[in-house]
């Protein structure tokens, strides 16, 4: 069962309604509130409130679920059935829940007279305005499968560069994890032995560096709770930073000028503008909501400003890659191929080589940081085992040449 809002008017009294219906599906919920002598005017399900504040994540919509609808979605309609029949189709062989949730919604939205645009404009945290523009040049031009399936080569490509990044985060951050778990036993419990060992040798003091370990062990072992207070007192306030409009603009600011990374984001950048005005500009969607759509589509505050500032020139006039070329948040490539495609009349083709030229670069950057990363953790444990070993170490060391120098 699912939760859904609903905005309905009383039969009898005219009267609005807005309230909380569950259902199995939207189709469900609107027989029920007919039942209850209600006319359904707007049903839509609460993802909030499904799972509790678990809901968003346990019910969202997964981009393989996404590219698979886009796809098959795609196929059903060129092969010649109904817009409706083809979703129904969908929905028996998607295996999400979520997803089959709401593609009842859309079915119920269109067999009501809605469009299939507006009807995705329902599920913003689903279909973003990327998929809506698309669905909606589509729906103009009555090429909808083309761009159903251009939807699904564009979150295909996205999805690709995602899986790659993510791929290579992980070996760092397997490596870190068990070297912490290393020296944190050693730590806690080769260190205690130690300083007991030292408690039996009046007068014997431990070196520096051990005493400092021994100290922050102490303050773990007996002040974690307080630990863990400030630690997630500490995230709490770096996530709601990071949202604020000040937080984002540092943080991505930071992508784009950190070094090796700063290259990486910035080649990312570059490819999901240039792929996704690819997708716009071929699907005969006009230039500046091209440049409405990638300014959210990027995900970056920064060069998402840029493209605000270039729609306002070219109402005035201005080319495109005029504009982009004076932009310092834009590689050179990029203005120069769309200066090319300007002049030839080739613009969908040139934003398509600037992509493929892109994402083959982000595929030689995460290798280059790979090999980056390898020698930098070695360093790391390296560091960490010599802290270590001295801190265990210096102290028997210590307590044997005090021996030897009483048996002398």
């Amino acid at each position: 069962m699912f939760l859904y809002q609903y905005t309905a008017r009383n039969a009898t009294s005219g009267e609005s309604v807005k309230s909380t219906v569950e259902a199995e599906n939207e189709n469900e919920a609107a027989k029920l509130l007919q039942k209850q002598g209600l006319v359904p005017i707007d049903i839509k399900l609460d993802r909030g409130s499904n799972l509790g504040v678990l809901g968003k994540y346990f019910n969202r919509v997964r981009t393989k679920d996404r590219i698979l609808f886009s796809r098959q979605l795609s196929t059903l309609i060129n092969a010649g059935l109904p817009l409706i029949q083809s979703m129904r189709n969908v929905a028996d062989q998607t295996t999400s829940k979520s997803l089959k949730t709401v593609i009842e919604g859309l079915i119920t939205s269109v067999e009501g007279g809605s469009s299939l645009s507006a009807a995705a404009a329902k599920y913003p945290e689903v279909f973003n305005k990327l998929f809506i523009s698309l669905v909606a040049a589509g729906e103009v031009s009555g090429t909808l499968d083309k761009a159903l399936e251009r939807l699904a080569d564009q979150q295909e490509k996205d999805a690709d560069i995602i899986s790659k990044i993510r791929g290579a985060m992980m070996y760092p951050i397997i490596v870190l994890i068990v070297m912490f778990g290393v020296i944190a036993f050693m730590v806690i419990k080769l260190l205690p032995a130690v300083q007991n060992l030292y408690s039996t040798f009046p007068g014997a003091q431990l070196p520096l560096i051990t005493r400092i370990l021994l100290s922050m062990v102490h303050a773990f072992t007996h002040y974690w709770w307080l630990v863990t207070i400030i630690l997630a007192v500490l995230i709490f306030l770096f996530l709601r930073w990071r949202k604020s409009s000040g937080g984002r603009s540092v943080i991505d600011r930071v992508k784009m000028r950190a070094g090796p990374i700063g290259k990486l984001f910035m080649k990312i950048y570059m490819s999901r503008f240039s792929r996704t005005a690819c997708t716009l500009v071929g699907s005969g969607v006009p230039l500046l909501q091209v440049l409405d759509i990638t300014g959210d589509a990027v995900s970056n505050v920064h060069i998402q400003n840029s493209l605000k500032k270039a729609a306002d020139k070219i109402k005035g006039g201005a080319a495109l890659s005029d504009v982009l070329s004076k932009d310092p948040n834009f590689l050179p490539l990029v203005p120069s191929m769309i200066r090319i495609g300007e002049q030839s009349g080739t613009l969908e083709q040139m934003l398509d080589k600037v992509a493929t030229y892109y994402e083959k670069e982000v595929d030689q950057e995460v290798n280059n940081i790979n090999s980056l990363i390898e020698p930098i953790l070695m360093v790391i444990l390296g560091v960490a085992a010599i802290l270590i070993v001295v801190a265990v170490l210096l102290p028997i060391y210590g307590l044997a040449n005090q021996s030897s120098l009483s048996g002398g």
